[in-house]
C-alpha cells in the first residue's frame, strides 16, 4: 500500500488470468498477466485479500505516465 501526494491510498498489483478458450475450432490455453492499480477504499479492501484469491475485476486500461505498457485501473471487484 502506498499513498498519493493527496493522501489517497493506492495499491499497485499484478493480476494473473488462466482459462481455456475456443479459437478456430480448437481449445486453447490462455495465460496473461497485467499490471493493475486501485485507489481509495477499493485499494484498502484489496490489500486485505489473500494472495492468490480469485476475483472478477472491472475497470479500464490506460497507458502509464512513462508511456510503457498498459495498466488496468480497477474500479470494482467481486469474489469469483
Amino acid at each position: 500500500m502506498r499513498y498519493t501526494p493527496a493522501g489517497l491510498p493506492a495499491l499497485d498489483l499484478r493480476l494473473e488470468h488462466e482459462s481455456q478458450q475456443q479459437e478456430a475450432g480448437a481449445q486453447r490455453e490462455v495465460r496473461a498477466a497485467v499490471k493493475a492499480v486501485a485507489f481509495g477504499a477499493l485499494a484498502e479492501r484489496l490489500a486485505r485479500q489473500a494472495l492468490g484469491s480469485r476475483w472478477k475485476f472491472q475497470g479500464f486500461l490506460a497507458t502509464p505516465r512513462n508511456g510503457k505498457g498498459l495498466v488496468f485501473h480497477i474500479q470494482d471487484i467481486q469474489q469469483d
